[in-house]
């Protein structure tokens, strides 16, 4: 999936340990369709090649202000004009003050001070480096200046001691670089979200459950987080790993997703359904494994599981509510049914038979306007199209 196409990025590096984590960053981002170019601070050579940063990148690497092979000999304007923004990893607590101060005394700050383009930084370094009064001061006024900060992250450090300060992982960087270029429409919402199946017991080791791979949700669940939202994402059992950024709430019964959901609802904005919950569960669940002696079926009793949505729905001033059918035929005719039915404003529908645990989807919007397809693609791009017709329904008290 090419996240990142016709981007193209300056990747600094100053002097740090969490340099060879910018080695793994390059990669991912031009496997995310960037053209990455890579400006190096002396210190940063300490710790990786620049050999190495041109192998992945597949383009000269700059270190000197007096580059040669810039024809006009301005790297520090040439590099930034034409790009979409400039990445600071890792960013040193030195790097950090250069850039409060307006210092320029070496490539990188002097193009970060003459850039045309917006600049993130992720900063790197130990704890006490992190907490002290000065780079806590620098920060906010980083902040102020319309710098965006990335992290940083918590856990051990390479100077054997842990807490706050060590540079955010390649994939952590990639999802909010990621997102930094998408449309901010939930800024400040809060987004609960269910998505993939749910197993119903039979006995002990036997349950009932359906195709439902997740990754429907799981993309909408990312998109929601891109755009700006606080997101929980209630989860039935699947393969995938919860999205960056997005607080997931693992369940297995339908019943079990509705105790969440309806703990959760008042205290969000906008609730999306679409998880593939069980509408019947077995009433007569086995306290031992059924044994086959007899040959003979088991007979299975069944109950009608509560209804998780129409439950939101239904709440005095609850989330904006949207609804997913799968069905596998008179998609239009039973999804105008459904919204209606569950009294909810839109409900987003497809054919499951043409898109059950595919990474493609094609889904068409359904509420009091009528159908509206939207373009074919991966489920993730299919996603934030889904989220940014939320943000552009939503009435004025929850927008």
């Amino acid at each position: 999936m090419l996240d990142l196409r016709d981007k193209r990025i300056v990747l600094g590096l100053s002097g740090g340990i969490a340099c060879y984590k910018s080695a793994e960053l390059v990669r991912r981002m031009i496997e995310r369709g960037a053209t990455v170019d890579v400006v190096m601070t002396d210190a940063a050579t300490h710790f990786i090649t620049p050999v190495t940063m041109q192998a992945l990148s597949g383009r000269p690497v700059f270190v000197n202000a007096w580059d040669a092979r810039v024809p006009n000999n301005m790297a520090h304007i040439d590099l930034t004009r034409g790009a979409d923004a400039i990445l600071v990893a890792p960013a040193s607590a030195d790097f950090m003050a250069k850039l409060v101060h307006g210092r320029a005394d070496d490539l990188l700050s002097t193009l970060c001070l003459a850039r045309a383009c917006p600049l993130l930084v992720a900063p790197a370094m130990n704890r006490e480096m992190w907490a002290a009064p000065p780079t806590r001061r620098n920060a906010v006024q980083l902040r102020a200046d319309g710098v965006g900060i990335l992290g940083p992250g918590s856990g051990s450090q390479a100077c054997g001691e842990t807490g706050d300060g060590r540079m955010l992982e390649p994939h952590e960087l990639l999802a909010e670089l990621i997102a930094f270029f998408q449309p901010s429409t939930l800024a400040g919402k809060r987004v609960l979200i269910t998505a993939g199946p749910t197993i119903e017991p039979i006995d002990p080791v036997r349950v009932i459950t359906n195709r439902s791979s997740g990754k429907t949700g799981y993309a909408i669940a990312r998109a929601a987080w891109e755009a700006g939202a606080e997101v929980t994402l209630v989860s039935g059992p699947t393969a995938l790993d919860a999205p960056y950024g997005v607080t997931r709430v693992g369940v297995e019964s339908a019943r079990q997703m509705y105790d969440a959901v309806i703990a959760a609802a008042p205290g969000n904005d906008i609730f999306i359904a679409v998880a593939a919950v069980a509408d019947w569960r077995v009433a007569n669940i086995a306290s031992d494994k059924i044994k086959k002696d007899d040959h003979e079926p088991p007979a299975l009793e069944f109950v009608a599981n509560p209804d998780i949505l129409a439950t939101v729905a239904a709440m005095p001033n609850g989330p904006w509510c949207v609804g997913f059918a799968a069905e596998t035929q008179l998609l239009s005719k039973f999804a105008h049914e459904k919204r209606l039915r569950k009294g909810i404003p839109m409900l987003v529908g497809n054919l499951a038979q043409h898109v059950m645990d595919a990474d493609d989807t094609t889904v068409s919007l359904f509420d009091d306007a009528g159908e509206h397809p939207l373009p074919a693609g991966s489920k993730q791009d299919v996603a934030r199209l889904i989220v940014r017709a939320i943000a552009a329904r939503l009435p004025a008290r929850h927008a």
